[in-house]
């Protein structure tokens, strides 16, 4: 029993510290976590019949210039710190290529903020 006391109180001990260190940099304006976004569409040679019947519904409410509409999804992520924009943006270009899109038919853009 008395080991697990001791086992919470130093996880309690070190969170605090982490958030500490944390809110420190928060307040001090350095951000050590590199955001991404990634756009993923169908690609212009692939059918979109939600695009179709978005811009059918559109023509149909008076919104007579709308001549295509492409539906698509996007991905916010957060990288953890320690790594470079530039690493952020080659494991995220990665993730997306391998795992977020369906390179047969999709096509994706990175956009990396911070």
């Amino acid at each position: 029993m008395a080991r697990s006391c001791y086992r919470i109180r130093n996880h309690v001990q070190d969170r605090a510290i982490t958030v500490a260190a944390q809110n420190e940099r928060a307040d001090s304006g350095y951000n050590d976590t590199v955001k991404a976004r990634v756009f993923v569409s169908l690609k212009r040679t692939v059918l979109d019949p939600q695009g179709q019947t978005v811009r059918s519904a559109l023509t149909g409410l008076g919104y007579q210039s709308v001549s295509d509409v492409r539906q698509g999804k996007f991905f916010d992520i957060a990288v953890a710190p320690g790594l470079s924009r530039d690493q952020a943006h080659k494991e995220v270009d990665t993730l997306a290529r391998d795992v977020l899109t369906n390179p047969v038919i999709e096509e994706y853009q990175v956009e990396i903020s911070e």
